[in-house]
């Protein structure tokens, strides 16, 4: 008599498991991480730094200036994530123009970490999704970012962080 080994449906199901997971893992060269901050820019900073801080009871940042970028930054620590307190520094900046359009301030983009900025970017521009710049820069906590454009994000400025 010969013994035949039928597998069990639970062992069948882990090997479908591990082959997908397995398939995965390979084909991924960069991964979407999580929600880092979402921005608001504020017509007053020092009011904005106010509200989350003396009136909310947040912890804050002090104010840096990042010319490069053309604003003023104040990070607001959360449990999970944090805010961004986005100001203009210098008329040419970015947040001038959207406090003209809005000048009660709102959301301005959302930034979510990536693990590899670099294959991330290329991945986008072959899927022809539009970025603000041509290679990533240092954003505001000294690690490379890309914001894509939002036409092709569902009306949404996201901002991509190396983690």
């Amino acid at each position: 008599m010969a013994f035949r080994f039928l597998p069990s449906a639970k062992f069948l199901k882990s090997l479908a498991v591990a082959s997908f997971n397995r398939r995965n893992v390979s084909d991924d060269i960069w991964k979407l991480g999580k929600l880092n901050h979402v921005a608001i820019a504020v017509n007053n900073l020092e009011n904005a730094t106010k509200l989350y801080k003396d009136v909310l009871g947040a912890s804050v940042s002090e104010k840096q200036a990042l010319p490069e970028h053309g604003v003023y930054t104040v990070f607001v620590e959360l449990g999970n994530t944090k805010i961004e307190l986005l100001h203009p520094l210098g008329n040419q900046s970015p947040i001038a123009g959207f406090l003209k359009n809005k000048p009660d301030g709102g959301i301005h983009h959302i930034c979510i970490e990536v693990s590899d900025i670099n294959n991330a970017v290329a991945d986008l521009k072959s899927k022809n999704i539009r970025l603000l710049s041509p290679e990533p820069r240092i954003g505001a906590h000294g690690k490379p970012v890309m914001f894509l454009h939002p036409k092709d994000c569902g009306g949404v400025l996201v901002e991509l962080e190396q983690e």
